[in-house]
């Protein structure tokens, strides 16, 4: 059953500032709650249309349809709806390849980007203050899972890459074209503006050199790639390299 309670509580969910106060979020689907069961995070409460899917879990609750519908954030509610404790980010680790990503409005973006990342084994993803927050429900369903895996930390972007002893690598439409880049995943971090706007002016002073992907036409058309396309790309032709 879907208590009143249940159903505020579960709505307040949508906006960062009640995940913060109440320490938790939603995810929903079958496959992406099995990998969240399955990692690290705390899972406090599922509401199940069926529950014979998800076996041996105490604070599982059988509902019907029309309750999931009440409380889902989709229009289309897919069966199963769990709430889970927010987990503390793990310290960074510089020796790897880590993604930065400034001012990202988009949840379907940086969803797209973190499921893109752990497809090519990033396992840190920085972003800064204001980018949008990785646990809104947009996002959870764009990365169906992949957030589970990935150490995602929120801080001064600014500061942290002017303390940074690793290569600082840019990407915008003037860098040198990717496929004429030896770039290593050691001690490297890859940098992502904005969506409309790029990497800001403040950022640039501070990373030593840029990447960008060619276009492959004469006209000057489209102005952009979407940033999720261009991470996959950018990634990819670093992971061949050193295939």
């Amino acid at each position: 059953m879907v208590t009143k309670n249940d159903i505020k509580f579960i709505n307040s969910l949508k906006h960062k500032k009640f995940r913060d106060l109440n320490n938790c979020f939603i995810v929903e689907g079958k496959k992406s709650i099995k990998e969240f069961i399955d990692s690290e995070f705390k899972l406090i409460k599922l509401f199940s249309v069926n529950s014979s899917c998800f076996k041996e879990l105490a604070n599982q609750f059988q509902i019907e349809y029309n309750q999931l519908k009440k409380i889902s954030f989709l229009n289309n509610p897919d069966d199963h709806l769990a709430i889970f404790e927010l987990k503390k980010t793990k310290p960074i680790n510089n020796e790897n390849l880590i993604i930065a990503l400034e001012s990202i409005r988009d949840p379907g973006n940086l969803g797209t980007i973190i499921r893109s990342c752990e497809w090519f084994g990033i396992k840190d993803i920085i972003c800064s203050l204001d980018s949008v927050d990785c646990y809104n429900p947009k996002v959870i369903q764009a990365a169906m899972g992949s957030i589970s895996r990935l150490n995602i930390s929120y801080l001064n972007l600014g500061h942290y890459l002017k303390i940074s002893k690793s290569v600082k690598i840019g990407t915008s439409l003037i860098g040198k074209s990717i496929y004429k880049s030896n770039i290593k995943s050691e001690n490297s971090i890859l940098v992502f503006g904005n969506e409309a706007n790029g990497i800001s002016d403040e950022l640039f002073k501070i990373i030593d050199f840029n990447l960008s992907i060619p276009r492959f036409q004469k006209h000057n058309f489209p102005e952009s790639l979407n940033i999720a396309s261009s991470l996959a790309i950018i990634l990819g032709e670093i992971k061949r390299k050193e295939f």
